[in-house]
């Protein structure tokens, strides 16, 4: 029996002349609901993914005083790593909107993997950042394709997806500080290596992914049509240049804290190591649920009002930070966390929708940028505090939410769209 044509938003993400992943899975799916093992799956490797990266940023005092580092060379490695992520991502979506490669994703775990095992006997500086490069080579393979199997998975309900899948990565990020404080601190650089059999569960996981996702791969040959209601292309550029902004205000200031925090309270509070991974485990735990609810809102609610809140509601709480005592930055570091991580799959989906026909390049850009401003960020931030001091730097990126003023030049979107 013939069925109505509809136009679904899988159709409108199908890129031009490209092999994607749309049509047999994506329209059952949308039937269905979304395919929960997958996302469970792709969430949890996102989690094992982003608990090995933020672990680098979480032996930072370990490196510094072995190898007696400054702050701009502690903010180097952080550029080393955000330097291969940040630029291979779009290069990476770009190559996989034109031809899908279904075990990408395991074979991008491996450079973790060495990375990593690298990482635990490098004795000199510049073994350090070769590491560090690797663990970003892996991250450039994962994100732009898992954000797209995530998507394929949806269901139709694409922030919720976004959502599972960015929980993962919060998730993990958060961890980082958590398990460097009870393994890395006690027992010292040699047992990162022990984290590489989490790269290798990781492997098996994507591994399975890949067997699912290959039999979605279809091969498309007609451009996508575009909803008549949708923005012209000029004020697609204007809120492609507009989500960048916020992403720059929400990624550098989420640097800021994950970079150099454990040191601020060290050298303002005279907390121990130790106890500073914990209060930094307590921001990014709060980034993580943040995350998770911050799509399932823009679902409900719209994108555009949840960036409105997630940025510009997190300003009042970042200029109160730099005068709170030890108790108070906690409770503000988790508040600022839950609120500013809200934006991540709002700000991701609502640029898959502007620009449907290239999802893997446009992903891999905003995946990107916001590993290049944290990596840039990291540095130049490093560079600050060594002439400044960290107290600060603190007062000066508490202005960067007010950049999400700037939402107000967002369109609305169509609803057939979203």
């Amino acid at each position: 029996m013939n069925k109505p044509v509809i136009v679904s938003e899988e159709t409108l993400a199908a890129p031009v002349v490209v092999s994607d992943v749309t049509p047999p899975a994506a329209k059952t799916a949308a039937a269905t609901g979304p395919v929960y093992v997958v996302l469970v799956g792709i969430s949890l490797s996102h989690f094992l993914n982003d608990t090995m990266q933020s672990l680098i940023a979480s032996v930072y005092p370990i490196l510094k005083e072995n190898y007696a580092l400054d702050f701009a060379q502690i903010g180097m490695i952080t550029l080393a790593f955000q330097f291969t992520a940040s630029l291979l991502q779009p290069v990476i979506g770009h190559f996989t909107d034109r031809k899908a490669q279904p075990f990408s994703l395991a074979i991008g775990m491996g450079f973790t993997f060495f990375g990593l095992l690298l990482l635990s006997v490098a004795q000199q500086y510049p073994v350090i950042l070769i590491a560090a490069a690797l663990v970003g080579l892996g991250s450039a393979v994962f994100h732009p394709e898992s954000a797209r199997i995530a998507r394929l998975a949806s269901g139709g309900r694409y922030g919720f997806a976004q959502s599972v899948f960015q929980l993962g990565g919060s998730f993990g990020t958060s961890m980082g500080p958590l398990l460097a404080a009870l393994i890395v601190v006690p027992f010292g650089q040699p047992s990162i290596a022990w984290f590489s059999s989490i790269a290798f569960l990781a492997i098996i996981i994507l591994w399975r992914i890949g067997l699912w996702y290959r039999p979605q791969i279809t091969t498309r040959k007609t451009p996508p049509p575009s909803h008549p209601d949708a923005p012209s292309s000029r004020r697609v550029k204007i809120a492609l240049m507009v989500l960048v902004a916020l992403l720059f205000s929400k990624q550098l200031y989420v640097s800021s804290l994950s970079s150099y925090y454990i040191f601020y309270l060290i050298e303002k509070f005279q907390v121990s190591t130790q106890q500073a991974q914990l209060y930094l485990f307590l921001f990014l735990a709060a980034n993580a649920a943040g995350a998770f609810f911050g799509g399932s809102l823009g679902d409900r609610f719209g994108r555009k009002y949840v960036l409105w809140f997630s940025i510009l509601g997190a300003l009042p709480f970042t200029l109160a930070l730099p005068y709170a005592g030890l108790l108070g930055s906690a409770v503000l570091t988790v508040l600022i966390g839950l609120i500013i991580s809200s934006a991540t799959s709002s700000i991701i989906v609502f640029a898959q929708e502007l620009v449907p026909h290239r999802f893997g390049m446009i992903s891999g850009v905003f995946f990107g940028f916001a590993f290049g401003i944290g990596g840039v960020g990291a540095a130049v931030l490093g560079r600050v505090a060594d002439h400044t001091g960290l107290e600060f730097v603190y007062h000066v990126c508490a202005f960067l939410p007010a950049i999400g003023l700037l939402a107000v030049f967002l369109p609305k979107m169509p609803k057939a769209a979203r």
